[in-house]
């Protein structure tokens, strides 16, 4: 066989394409490069579906530039790697008119619904199994007439908003629309059902109670709480705000009424109720006056679906929800229309919609004290009941009050919110909090750990191994099957949390990964005289209404008076409960969920009022960054098998089972 020849033209194609090779080759050693198992949320991700790493997150309007840095367990920390960013075009803004810019949207982000948990009552076994309804991500953009300000307002139909799926959210936000939506003006809130799908944390201890990360379900919520923001931003048209407030009666009551009581006469005296009852409602519209959207917030748990469930659902509020989007949007299926009816979390600690209240249901006798425990069977008999036939009545029923209630309330509305829009956020070690107890003595707050309280869950879904809430000395059965397994808690952390008896102290626990979050977001948008505080978790009655007088005193010292100041709950990171330090000693679920120990409400009050100062002397700038948080690599796969869909033998999907026939009479 002759031997081949190349042309001088052959020689440098083939010279060309070995160096792409090789160029390529090295590019793709780079890129597939990792520095361990812990990452900053600006490099890559193991989980992502984004073709590039997030573009590197510089410093904004509200702070100071800090230096990126790597989190690694267990090597030094290597270059951040970045992808250009990709800017969406922002739609022309008609500036001369009195309001805001506004844009509305929602979109399905249901995930999973079977071969997965159902994230809330952490049952073992509460297995998704079919869907009831779909969930939805409602997003809210305002911004100012020039365009310069804006802040966004997001409600997902989730338990709660993990510290995974807001970095995820905000790194993807930044490749698309750069500096435009950022970490100091985007709210992520979930509703708090406990009917949603699980599975989309990062720390051990969610981890454990989803049975696993499940990458589809997390990219399923990104993708649809991405997909409303988009959807708001494309649809941003001037208009007005306005805001209206009132009672709702007859949908809650407070399950944990002996830890309330311990909170001081002068205090209870000044409220007509151991619940928040009010509600307040921002209605949008256009400069025509046609409806674009509401948000609601209210306190009440979504718990009117128990533990017995396994359809998928967004509960009471989401019901709402639906009722009232419903109505405004007339001709449209469920889940589409131009109308957003957002029904958000607030204060709902201690708040549960089983109206009929706790009662052991082997014997029907209430058992309404302070352990929550029947005579016979303890604490896994005592439940309480919505108002319904069932839990489908009775999230119905709890739902239509509260649509009732706003669809009134939207109506009414009179008081246009008008004023300059602003945020600001910091990043916080809450393990690590010096709080000024009077102008002479200080305390810290804790490395988390739970107590034993919280392994007996409340009165709307009890735990299975019958402890009992309101418990403030250990067992010693349990301390050793503890020790045996994951240590000893220090005495440290032992003194910090008294009079918690340490359960876990996840605190001092790091593998496979920490068990619970150190670093937690704080956070404040205001519009006008309208002050939304983003909360990290779930603050009982009393500890809401103590963090709105106290922002609202913080506002009015620096000249911003007559501020409405809501709580909106389970916002960016989950860190369980937050109750008074009065509450927090007699023990009982909530106090035993209180993580960072005693002081944690204090600890909050204190940053709060610091973020509300910033805005009121226009010092936001001058707020430092914080520490960064982590982002997790190479998480528990999911635990619960997946299951392939089969047809039956000698069927295949497609089948017509029964022909349609050739007419039918009405």
């Amino acid at each position: 066989m002759a031997k081949r020849t190349f042309s001088n033209l052959e020689t440098f194609l083939i010279f060309l394409l070995v160096m792409m090779t090789a160029i390529t080759v090295a590019l793709l050693s780079l890129l597939f490069t990792t520095s361990g198992t812990i990452e900053n949320h600006k490099g890559e991700h193991f989980f992502s579906t984004t073709p590039n790493p997030p573009a590197t997150q510089g410093s904004t309007a509200t702070q100071s530039s800090t230096a990126t840095q790597r989190s690694t367990a267990t090597q030094s920390s290597t270059a951040t790697q970045t992808s250009p960013v990709t800017s969406t075009p922002e739609p022309p803004l008609f500036q001369n008119f009195s309001g805001y810019h506004i844009g509305v949207g929602r979109a399905d982000c249901t995930g999973q619904v079977a071969d997965i948990n159902l994230m809330g009552y952490s049952k073992s076994g509460q297995n998704a199994q079919g869907i009831l309804t779909r969930l939805y991500s409602r997003a809210f953009i305002m911004a100012e007439p020039d365009g310069s300000n804006r802040t966004v307002f997001v409600s997902i139909d989730i338990g709660m908003v993990s510290q995974r799926l807001r970095l995820e959210v905000l790194n993807r936000l930044q490749s698309k629309y750069g500096s435009l939506y950022r970490r100091d003006n985007v709210i992520l809130s979930g509703t708090h059902t406990h009917s949603g799908p699980a599975g989309y944390f990062q720390y051990t201890v969610f981890v454990v109670a989803s049975e696993g990360f499940s990458n589809r379900t997390f990219q399923h919520m990104v993708t649809g709480i991405l997909k409303s923001i988009d959807i708001a931003h494309t649809n941003m048209k001037p208009g007005k705000i306005f805001i209206n407030k009132g009672n709702v009666d007859g949908v809650q009551i407070n399950r944990s009424p002996y830890s309330y009581l311990q909170n001081p006469q002068s205090e209870r005296a000044r409220y007509s109720s151991n619940t928040d009852k009010e509600m307040v409602v921002l209605k949008m519209v256009d400069l025509n006056g046609d409806d674009l959207g509401l948000i609601s917030w209210f306190a009440i748990h979504p718990v009117s679906m128990n533990n017995s469930n396994h359809l998928v659902n967004s509960d009471n509020v989401g019901y709402a929800s639906y009722l009232l989007e419903q109505e405004k949007n007339k001709g449209y299926l469920p889940g589409q229309g131009p109308f957003v009816a957002a029904f958000a979390s607030s204060n709902l600690g201690d708040v549960s919609p089983n109206i009929l209240g706790p009662h052991c249901i082997n014997t029907g006798e209430s058992c309404d004290n302070a352990n929550s425990t029947c005579p016979i069977g303890g604490s896994n008999m005592c439940i309480a009941m919505g108002p319904g036939r069932d839990m489908f009545d009775s999230t119905q029923i709890i739902g239509r009050a509260m649509y009732q209630r706003a669809k009134e309330l939207y109506a009414s509305a009179s008081q246009e919110v008008t004023g300059p829009l602003a945020s600001a956020h910091q990043w916080v070690d809450m393990t690590n909090v010096t709080v000024w107890l009077n102008s002479t003595h200080t305390a810290k707050t804790c490395k988390p750990a739970l107590g034993y309280s919280f392994a007996a869950g409340t009165i709307d879904g009890v735990g299975g191994l019958n402890f009992t809430q309101g418990k403030t000395e250990g067992d010693p059965f349990w301390d050793t099957i503890r020790n045996q397994i994951l240590g000893k808690p220090s005495e440290e952390i032992k003194e910090c949390h008294k009079p918690k008896p340490i359960l876990l102290h996840t605190g001092e626990l790091s593998k496979p990964h920490p068990w619970h979050p150190d670093i937690v977001d704080v956070q404040i948008i205001t519009l006008g005289s309208l002050a939304i505080t983003a909360i990290p978790g779930e603050f009982t009655t009393m500890s809401g209404r103590r963090l709105r007088e106290a922002v609202q005193a913080e506002f009015a010292s620096h000249g911003m008076q007559n501020m409405t100041v809501v709580i909106s709950g389970l916002c960016n990171v989950y860190t369980h409960y937050i109750t008074t330090y009065e509450e927090y000693q007699a023990q009982r679920y909530e106090a035993a969920s209180t993580i960072y120990g005693p002081h944690t409400l204090s600890a909050y009050i204190q940053l709060f009022r610091n973020l509300a100062k910033a805005i009121a002397t226009d010092t936001v700038a001058n707020l430092s960054r914080g520490p960064e948080p982590p982002f997790f690599q190479q998480l528990i796969v999911p635990l619960i098998s997946n299951i392939v869909d089969r047809a039956p033998t000698g069927r295949t999907f497609g089948d017509v089972l029964q022909p349609a026939k050739p007419e039918y009479r009405v």
